[in-house]
């Protein structure tokens, strides 16, 4: 019972908040999600992934051999799930981003703080951003059919990384002033973005549903035994690996949908995938806080 109510306590202000945004929507009422969006990926987000670097406690090695772990587990998930696809004879463009690519950042964030605190934060948003390169990289390339894999070096969370990453390396710390401007200015990003996923969900127009849940089931196994192989295969301490674990097996993002629609591809059917994994995530994301904690 002790477990129930601890996992209860991690899930229910991730779910509530989502609500919000999802009954927000339904009940007739204007949100500019693009506005909100480019304003958390640009302003708070960046913000709060340097602050949580600058100041965070954890060994530097520690943060390194997460982003190893971490850079190998996409690369493990991409050459799996492109193998899936061929066999299938699905189209990638269509389906292999939102395979690999977990909802990191609205849902893994604030998991990972509520269950595993300062350190789990720290530990989940390296990864957020470890997924968020590879995904304004190799997951636009695939979505558009082409393009330059350097438009990351054009994104605010890949420059936050590496300051951040540069300051705890060098022990460096910003004016109390600045930092506390930052600070405040990173904690609107988790409300915002867990109510802007509830508002991209209401909105959602899904398609072959059936299709989505038995990719999502399988997408959820694949997950899971990547991120429990390759967080053995480092050695990672025991919060790393459980953040690890939790921030890959995540629901598929809704950027996903957003760079579909935005390039062509078929958004209907990764709304559908959008929808089926984060239903899914309802059963499976507790089932594996509650064997990580």
């Amino acid at each position: 019972m002790a477990l129930i109510l601890t996992v209860l306590e991690i899930v229910a202000p991730v779910g509530l908040l989502g609500a919000i945004g999802f009954f927000w929507v339904k009940l007739g009422h204007e949100y500019r999600i693009e506005f909100i969006t480019r304003l958390s990926m640009t302003l708070s987000v960046p913000a709060l992934i340097f602050t949580a670097l600058m100041k965070t406690s954890i060994d530097p090695a520690a943060l390194t051999a997460l982003t190893l772990a971490a850079i190998a587990a996409y690369l493990v998930l991409t050459g799996v799930f492109w193998a899936v696809l061929q066999l299938a004879g699905m189209p990638r463009r269509t389906y292999l981003p939102p395979l690999i690519f977990g909802n990191t950042g609205n849902v893994g964030l604030p998991l990972a703080l509520f269950a595993f605190g300062e350190a789990g934060f720290a530990y989940a948003l390296v990864v957020f951003a470890v997924m968020a390169i590879f995904s304004f990289t190799f997951g636009v390339w695939m979505v558009s059919g082409g393009g330059s894999p350097l438009r990351a070096l054009k994104e605010p969370v890949t420059w936050a990384t590496l300051l951040g990453a540069l300051f705890l390396w060098q022990g460096w710390h910003t004016p109390d002033w600045l930092t506390n401007s930052l600070s405040l200015l990173g904690q609107i990003a988790i409300p915002v973005m867990l109510i802007t996923l509830g508002v991209a969900v209401a909105r959602l127009n899904a398609g072959r549903l059936g299709r989505a849940f038995w990719l999502s089931l399988l997408r959820a196994a694949i997950c899971l035994g990547v991120a429990v192989l390759i967080g053995l295969w480092f050695e990672l301490e025991p919060v790393a690996f459980a953040v690890l674990i939790l921030q890959v097996t995540t629901p598929v993002a809704v950027t996903s949908y957003m760079l579909a629609a935005k390039y062509g591809a078929d958004a209907d059917a990764v709304a559908g995938l959008v929808i089926a994994s984060t239903l899914l995530s309802v059963v499976t994301l507790p089932l594996t806080l509650g064997f990580l904690i």
